[in-house]
């Protein structure tokens, strides 16, 4: 790698997810402070929890209802206009869901499409499965990386030897600015270089935290 190519990360997201928000934020903090280029995915939580949706609290099952609108949006724009307008779509659909609590409906979708610059009429996709092959595809990728026991959102960096090595998180509130998401960064890429290295966890005792 040359000293001016950049480190690539591959970032799988479900725009409904709160923690993948989070994530997300630090990774565009990390494009500041350190030679790197994320590169969005679209992954989705509905998909996910097909296999267990049974099992699921009724609660949850009526969240994952709503899964398939934003999901379905991204990935028909990703689509028509290639992959390179998916950062945009998602900051502009997260800040009206996370940050500004707004509704997951029609209108706050179009609003993020045209901040992104994108038709408003791609928000017809919300209802249309013309693209779940496609939306299916991409999930898969970022699964088959990391491995099913886990949610969203997922990241790949390059391991020891410039294979891509994906993890689930990191899972972090608020999302870190400056040196820390620097030290984030930097400590991601150390544990991917490591043979063997699958998980650090500890519980979580505060709720994420928007800014």
């Amino acid at each position: 790698m040359t000293e001016t190519a950049k480190t690539p990360a591959d970032f799988w997201f479900d725009p409904l997810c709160p923690w993948a928000w989070m994530t997300s934020r630090w990774m565009l903090e990390v494009e500041k402070v350190r030679p790197v280029e994320v590169r969005w995915h679209v992954m989705s939580l509905a998909v996910l929890n097909e296999p267990k949706l049974d099992e699921l609290p009724e609660e949850y099952r009526e969240l994952l209802k709503t899964a398939w609108g934003p999901v379905r949006v991204c990935i028909a724009a990703e689509q028509k206009h290639g992959s390179e307008v998916l950062g945009a779509l998602y900051t502009a659909l997260g800040t009206r869901f996370h940050n500004q609590g707004l509704e997951k409906n029609r209108e706050t979708i179009v609003a993020a499409l045209e901040e992104a610059g994108l038709p408003a009429e791609l928000a017809d996709f919300a209802d249309s499965d013309a693209y779940d092959t496609e939306l299916r595809a991409s999930h898969k990728e970022g699964i088959d990386l990391v491995g099913q026991d886990v949610g969203t959102p997922v990241i790949a960096v390059p391991g020891a030897d410039g294979e891509q090595i994906a993890f689930f998180g990191p899972v972090v509130t608020p999302a870190p600015k400056g040196e820390d998401a620097a030290k984030l960064w930097d400590g991601t890429l150390m544990v991917a270089s490591i043979p063997g290295f699958y998980e650090i966890k500890r519980t979580r005792t505060v709720g994420p935290i928007f800014d």
